[in-house]
């Protein structure tokens, strides 16, 4: 491929349920799709993190067979100039209370606890969109969070399990409002037995307290589903992602 040739397509879309006007970045494989369509990989944070997967899954794929990734549709979801306020509100739940940890300093945000209707524009609007426009293989999709998106990403497991097939929650910040996912997910344990979804979750060594957390949720999870917990030496909130995007990849396809 030419370098300055632009693979994918890239549209504005209005929800009407999260009231909010998200970038869309699609990237399909320049091949003739599978009778059961194309494996698609839903990116959270798009504006910073689809081109990233979008080249993981592109050139990976074309050696199928030795990097254990397939040729698949990437979709990416952005938000606007609000991005830092938006995502707080779209990725975190409801709540009664919201409590800050000390390093806020006391600096909140103004909207929080969208994510109920986030998850529905997911579901009802850009997921049926996407299915209708492109050769999407149902029974094999992905989401991919990192940070708060990686917060939503184990909210929407715990919620709306079968929504995926296989959640991919880099750096997730479980920390958020006092530890909230952890009785959530207690509940969800309760609640479900042998499930078929599969969920990868990572951390950078230098994120700490971070690391605690990702490998506890492992832990608790892998009780009644496939989980996959990696510890990413030397690497930090940031560097993270590219490290670890291609091993979380990896572990969808092979726990198809």
């Amino acid at each position: 491929m030419n370098p300055t040739e632009i693979d994918y397509s890239t549209q504005q879309m209005t929800s009407k349920l999260a009231d909010y006007t998200y970038g869309i970045n699609v990237y399909v494989p320049n091949e003739e799709a599978p009778t059961e369509g194309f494996p698609v990989i839903y990116v959270l944070d798009g504006s910073s993190y689809f081109s990233l997967v979008k080249e993981a899954v592109r050139l990976q794929s074309r050696n199928a067979p030795k990097t254990g990734i397939l040729p698949s549709i990437v979709v990416g979801i952005g938000h606007g100039e609000d991005m830092r306020e938006r995502r707080f509100y779209d990725f975190t739940a409801p709540a009664e209370t919201y409590i800050y940890p000390a390093r806020f300093k006391g600096k909140g945000h103004e909207k929080l606890g969208g994510a109920i209707n986030f998850s529905r524009f997911l579901e009802e609007e850009l997921k049926p969109m996407i299915e209708a426009n492109y050769p999407v293989n149902k029974a094999q999709q992905s989401i991919f969070g990192h940070s708060l998106a990686g917060y939503f990403t184990l909210w929407q497991l715990f919620h709306h399990q079968t929504s995926f097939q296989h959640y991919l929650a880099i750096s997730p910040s479980i920390w958020w409002n006092e530890h909230e996912l952890v009785p959530c997910a207690s509940v969800f344990l309760n609640e479900h037995q042998a499930m078929k979804e599969t969920l990868f979750i990572s951390a950078g060594e230098l994120e700490t307290f971070m690391v605690d957390d990702a490998r506890q949720m492992a832990t608790m999870l892998e009780k009644i589903m496939k989980v996959d917990f990696y510890e990413a030496l030397n690497e930090n909130h940031a560097s993270v992602v590219p490290t670890v995007m291609s091993r979380a990849i990896r572990f969808a396809f092979k726990n198809e």
